[in-house]
């Protein structure tokens, strides 16, 4: 049964850095696109970034409002993707979920409209805050 796990998160001053991981047991993360979404209060859920299955060569994605200061990333050895942020602002404060979604065709549409998803993990809070 698919479970994700996902770590990392927590209280940071803004300008701080964090990194979230996420892995899960019995499946491999390397053939599903993955991709990052957050939640803040009051606000729907939006894509922060994604990254395509190793097949279709792990090219990436990012929302706007983090370009230049999230980077996502696979290690396959530990079927684990990462995110890491950096410059972190208040405005990024929010409830933080992995998702995979297999034989995905547009990386944008799995970003942006959550399009295609098969599985989300539980998320994880990240608050910046001084």
């Amino acid at each position: 049964q698919w479970q994700f796990v996902e770590s990392g998160g927590g209280l940071v001053q803004p300008g701080g850095s964090l990194r979230l991981s996420c892995t899960t047991s019995g499946e491999t993360l390397d053939n599903y696109a993955i991709g990052w979404f957050r939640q803040a209060p009051g606000r729907e859920r939006e894509g922060v970034s994604c990254i395509s299955s190793s097949s279709r060569g792990g090219t990436t994605h990012y929302a706007d409002s983090v370009q230049g200061r999230f980077t996502i990333s696979r290690d396959s050895a530990n079927n684990m993707v990462y995110l890491e942020m950096k410059s972190l602002k208040p405005e990024d404060t929010a409830v933080y979920s992995c998702a995979a979604g297999f034989g995905i065709l547009s990386l944008q549409a799995l970003c942006t409209d959550k399009r295609g998803i098969d599985y989300w993990g539980q998320g994880i809070q990240v608050t910046v805050s001084s």
